[in-house]
């Protein structure tokens, strides 16, 4: 059956005011248009829904059988309609965010919260784990979309910069280092190191610069969160090589940061799967992000001002 949305609409207001003009006031329709819908829709249907003499409209057996029931799907529609619109225009429901230790402690919680301020009714899930296996929950839809730091390029993945966190020397005050203003990369060759183990994002990123730089060191430990790290270089193990936003340092820890040069740093970037389209909540969740950048960058620069 060939008939139209607007056309049953047009018989229920028809039907409700007991008249074409009426109902082509309350629609904003003229009367021969709301007279062509009716009949378009009967000739539909096949069936005769309204008598029509000069002086009032009547609703036929048929029309009556017809009109609660459509009001009933009519309205139910509408209702449908309406969450739809909400929906898109609130930031509404349940956004599933994969984030790295690093970042769910140092950027985080600032996000979770403006997140709560400006969209109440949105529901913020964070999965806390590694790099790879953020990757890997974008990819295959586990999550709406990540935080992570900049993975190489994946196909079906879209990425989002939103700040530069740069690599610092951690040591502690008694090493010979710890008396510079900076340290270059190349005074690194042979230290012992304390770094953070393959599963971080940081990790390949690190060893791809001690290679470029030409510097050659010894790993003494290679450990899953950066407080273990610190703990270590604390003990006298090593020394590090750390990413501005895994400080400041753990309490007791009487550590140093000092800018290692020339500087280096890493891309912290968003990642959603391209050609798929985040619900409401979630994109209006992944644009906050990036208005936060400079708030985000300001985060960075305070966590290294601690641990100095």
């Amino acid at each position: 059956m060939n008939f139209t949305l607007r056309q049953l609409r047009v018989f229920r207001k028809v039907a409700e005011q007991g008249g074409f003009s009426r109902a082509g006031d309350e629609l904003g329709l003229t009367q021969p248009a709301v007279s062509r819908a009716v009949r378009e829709l009967e000739e539909a249907l096949a069936v005769r829904l309204l008598d029509r003499t000069t002086r009032e409209v009547v609703l036929t057996e048929a029309g009556r059988r017809l009109l609660p029931k459509l009001a009933r799907a009519l309205d139910a529609l509408d209702e449908v309609l309406d969450a739809a619109r909400k929906e898109g225009g609130q930031a509404m429901g349940t956004v599933h965010v994969a984030s790295s230790p690093t970042l769910s402690a140092s950027l985080m919680p600032a996000i979770i919260a403006a997140s709560r301020q400006r969209y109440p009714q949105l529901s913020l899930h964070l999965q806390d784990q590694v790099q790879r296996l953020n990757v890997e929950a974008v990819k295959n839809g586990a999550v709406d979309f990540g935080l992570v730091v900049e993975p190489e390029p994946l196909d079906g993945l879209e990425q989002e910069v939103i700040l530069q966190d740069d690599f610092w020397l951690v040591c502690r005050p008694d090493h010979p280092l710890a008396a510079q203003a900076a340290a270059t990369w190349r005074q690194l060759d042979g230290e012992t190191l304390v770094l953070l183990d393959g599963s971080s994002g940081s990790r390949p990123l690190i060893d791809q610069l001690l290679q470029r730089h030409g510097v050659h060191c010894p790993v003494a430990q290679q450990l899953g969160h950066s407080n273990s790290v610190f703990r270590m270089v604390a003990a006298g193990i090593g020394v590090s090589v750390s990413p501005g936003l895994a400080m400041p340092f753990p309490t007791g820890c009487d550590l140093l940061a000092r800018p290692l040069l020339p500087r280096e740093s890493r891309r912290i970037a968003l990642i959603r799967r391209r050609n798929r389209t985040l619900s409401p909540a979630a994109e209006s969740l992944w644009r906050l992000v990036l208005e936060m950048r400079s708030e985000l960058q300001l985060l960075a620069k305070r966590a290294l001002e601690g641990a100095n």
